[in-house]
């Protein structure tokens, strides 16, 4: 059996932790900060953990990060 491929596009965007989570970079902070309340700034620094079903998803894309 071939190797499954692993999208480009989830290895650049998520991490498995340890314990088996997939950790992404907050959403909604590409452009537009002005906007964007200073409350929403702060709130959204540093990384995040997936909700159960797009961590199902994030983890569909990257085969042997389990």
């Amino acid at each position: 059996m071939p190797k499954m491929k692993t999208k480009s596009s989830a290895k650049k965007r998520f991490k498995v932790t340890a314990s088996g989570r997939v950790k992404a970079g907050q959403a909604g902070k590409r452009h537009g900060m002005i906007k964007r309340t200073t409350k929403f700034i702060r709130d959204a620094r540093g990384t995040t953990m997936l909700s159960a079903p797009d961590e199902k998803l994030a983890k569909s894309y990257m085969p042997y990060s389990r």
